[in-house]
C-alpha cells in the first residue's frame, strides 16, 4: 500500500499536466497529448525519478483504460469508409503489411517472436489519429475517410491476428473459437437493431442529466459483456472492447444528433478524462528505459524500427489514397498509417508475459511506437496543410467511393 499511494496521487497530477503542456507547446508545434502522458510517466517511473512504481491496482486501471481506448476507436468507425476502392485497397494494404511484418520478424527472431514483431509492425493507432483528424476538420473528407479505413483495419486486423496466433490453441481451433465469438457478436448487433429505438432513445434523453445515466450504463454493459466473452473464449480482451464500440455505434445510429453528441461526450469524458490517461501514463511508468540506456545498439534500434514501420505499414497504406491525391497527400497518408502505439503496447506485453520476447525487445517496439506517435502525425498533417492551404471544415464530400 505504501508504494500504491504515491502512484495514485502522481498519475492524476500528470494527467492534468499533460494537456497543459500540449496546449502551451501547441503555439509552436502540435504534439498529441499521449506523447506528454508517456514521457511524464517515464520521468516519474523507476528508471528516472522513482515517484511512481508498478502496482497491481493501477495495472488493472490501465487495462480498463486500454479497453476504453479501443471501445472509442470502434465507436468512431465510419462504415462508409469501407465502400468501394478505398475499403478494398485499405484491406489489401493491411494484408501486405502483415505478411511483410512477419517476414521482417522472422529475419530478426525466428519463431513465435516473429509473429509478435509482425503484428506490432502492421498496426495503426486509430484512437490516436481520430482526434487529430477531428481537430483538423478532416473526418468527412476523402483524405479523412481513407485514414479511417486504414486505421480501422490497422487495429481490428492485428486484434484478429493476436486471437488466432498468440493464444494457447492451434490456429485451426482458434479460428473456430473466433467464428463463435463473431456469431455471438453478430447476435448482439442483431438485437441492437431489434430494440425499439424510439422508446430507448426517449429514455436515454430523459436520463441524460439525472443520476440514472442510462446510456452510460448500457455502454458499460455492452463493453463488459463482449470483453468477458473474449476472456471466456481465451481471445484478446481488446477484440471484445473494439467490437463493443461498433455495437454501441449501431445502437445509437438513429438517435437525435444532439442526444448522440451528448452521450458521446460523456463516454469520451470517462475515457479520455480518466481511464485512457491512466493507461498511457502507466505505460510510461513501466517502460524499461534502463534497458535502452544501458545498450546503445538497442537505443539505435528505436529510430530504425520507426523506419521499418514506415516501410512495412506506411507504404502499403498509400494504396488507399483517394484518386487524384497529390504526392504530399500520399506521403501524409503513409506516415499516418505507420503511426502505431496501443497495439504495439498490447502485443509487446503479451510477448513479455509469455516469455516470447525480452523486456528489452518490448522496450524497442514500444519506444518506436512512441516515436511514431510523436513524429509521424506531426509531419503528415503538416504536409496535408501545405496541400490544402488550411484545415478544411468538417463537411460531407462526394467521393469516388460514393459513386462506386
Amino acid at each position: 500500500m505504501d508504494d500504491l499511494e504515491p502512484t495514485l496521487l502522481v498519475i492524476p497530477i500528470l494527467a492534468v499536466l499533460a494537456p497543459l503542456l500540449a496546449r502551451g507547446l501547441g503555439r509552436w508545434v502540435r504534439v498529441p497529448i499521449v506523447v506528454f502522458e508517456l514521457l511524464l510517466g517515464i520521468a516519474v517511473g523507476p528508471s528516472l525519478l522513482g515517484w511512481a512504481v508498478p502496482s497491481d491496482f493501477v495495472d488493472t486501471l490501465a487495462e480498463f483504460g486500454l479497453a476504453m481506448l479501443f471501445f472509442v476507436a470502434g465507436s468512431e468507425i465510419e462504415f462508409g469508409s469501407f465502400r468501394g476502392r478505398t475499403g478494398r485497397n485499405a484491406a489489401v494494404g493491411w494484408l501486405i503489411s502483415l505478411v511483410a511484418g512477419i517476414g521482417v520478424g522472422f529475419l530478426l527472431a525466428p519463431g513465435e517472436a516473429a509473429v509478435i514483431i509482425g503484428i506490432a509492425l502492421c498496426s495503426t493507432a486509430l484512437g490516436t489519429l481520430m482526434p487529430i483528424l477531428r481537430d483538423a476538420g478532416e473526418m468527412r473528407t476523402p483524405f479523412g475517410r481513407a485514414i479511417g479505413a486504414i486505421g480501422a483495419l490497422g487495429e481490428f486486423g492485428p486484434l484478429i491476428a493476436i486471437s488466432l496466433f498468440l493464444g494457447q490453441r492451434n490456429p485451426g481451433i482458434s479460428t473456430i473459437v473466433l467464428v463463435a465469438f463473431a456469431l455471438v457478436a453478430g447476435l448482439t448487433i442483431w438485437l441492437a437493431f431489434r430494440i425499439p429505438h424510439g422508446a430507448m432513445h426517449r429514455f436515454v434523453n430523459a436520463t441524460l442529466h439525472t443520476s440514472g445515466q442510462f446510456a452510460i450504463r448500457v455502454v458499460f454493459l455492452i463493453l463488459a459483456f463482449l470483453v468477458s466473452l473474449s476472456i471466456v473464449l481465451d481471445l484478446d480482451l481488446l477484440l471484445g472492447a473494439f467490437t463493443a464500440g461498433i455495437v454501441w455505434r449501431l445502437v445509437m445510429r438513429d438517435a437525435a444528433p444532439a442526444d448522440r453528441e451528448a452521450v458521446e461526450s460523456k463516454v469520451e469524458a470517462v475515457a479520455f478524462g480518466f481511464l485512457v490517461p491512466v493507461f498511457f501514463i502507466y505505460t510510461g511508468v513501466t517502460f524499461d528505459l534502463d534497458a535502452l540506456l544501458s545498450s546503445p545498439p538497442l537505443l539505435a534500434l528505436v529510430p530504425a524500427t520507426v523506419i521499418v514501420l514506415i516501410i512495412v505499414r506506411g507504404i502499403p497504406s498509400v494504396l488507399a489514397a483517394p484518386l487524384g491525391s497529390s504526392v504530399r497527400d500520399r506521403i501524409s497518408i503513409g506516415l499516418l498509417g505507420a503511426t502505431g502505439l496501443p497495439i504495439i503496447v498490447a502485443v509487446s506485453g503479451i510477448g513479455v508475459d509469455e516469455k516470447v520476447i525480452t523486456s528489452a525487445t518490448a522496450s524497442v517496439l514500444v519506444g518506436a511506437g512512441m516515436l511514431s506517435v510523436l513524429l509521424l502525425p506531426l509531419i503528415g498533417m503538416a504536409l496535408r496543410r501545405r496541400t490544402t492551404g488550411a484545415p478544411k471544415p468538417a463537411a460531407t464530400v462526394t467521393t469516388e467511393d460514393d459513386l462506386a
